[in-house]
């Protein structure tokens, strides 16, 4: 069980067939697969996007785990973060998951071979450009499929102490409340890529 608060009734867990046993990856899918609102698929991210990776942590139970932003009230995410000049995706992955949960116990299942992209809404993009010293539009993202192979005691918000904590509090949800919770321009992306990782999640 979660050592966290959450405003959710508790769901039912019910019994699942095991994971893969290998790492897969998930061929592009057809642009009539997509949602309306989303970005067609991408193999190379866009001028003008900071590259950054996404990561889906899912537990036993299919459930994948969200937390809850510092800076921005009622609003749930799944780990995310910016790509070191030169990082292979796969390992930036790895490393933003350990420094915003202290994971290290997971193992990749799953990766999107192409690129995603959202645009920062105004406000936004001016704060986090003045943060970072820099003019992106928004973000091309890499989204890797983890499984949690620790318990949970393991996660830990302050990270791996390299970073400054982002998160208040997580839990186990399901991908609809993963949705529902997150900030509006983040949606379409949500929606896009649990379509993909489905059928880890059934």
């Amino acid at each position: 069980m979660a050592l966290c608060r959450f405003a959710y009734s508790p769901i039912n867990n019910f019994c699942f067939p095991k994971y893969p046993p290998k790492y897969v990856k998930f061929p592009s899918l057809p642009l009539s697969a997509l949602p309306r609102s989303s970005p067609a698929p991408m193999e190379a991210p866009p001028e003008g996007y900071r590259r950054n990776v996404g990561i889906c942590l899912i537990n036993n139970h299919k459930k994948i785990f969200a937390a809850s932003r510092l800076d921005i009230p009622n609003a749930w995410q799944m780990p995310q973060g910016g790509i070191d000049e030169g990082e292979d995706p796969r390992n930036a992955a790895i490393r933003e998951l350990r420094e915003e949960t202290g994971v290290s116990s997971a193992e990749v299942i799953a990766e999107a071979p192409y690129w995603l992209t959202y645009d920062f809404p105004p406000k936004v993009r001016e704060k986090l450009n003045i943060q970072w010293g820099s003019d992106w539009k928004g973000q091309a993202q890499k989204w890797f499929l983890f499984k949690f192979t620790g318990e949970d005691q393991e996660i830990n918000l302050l990270g791996d102490g390299t970073e400054k904590p982002e998160f208040g509090e997580w839990s186990w949800i399901s991908p609809e409340q993963v949705i529902e919770l997150a900030v509006d321009f983040k949606k379409p992306i949500y929606k896009e890529i649990l379509a993909a990782f489905a059928p880890h999640l059934q």
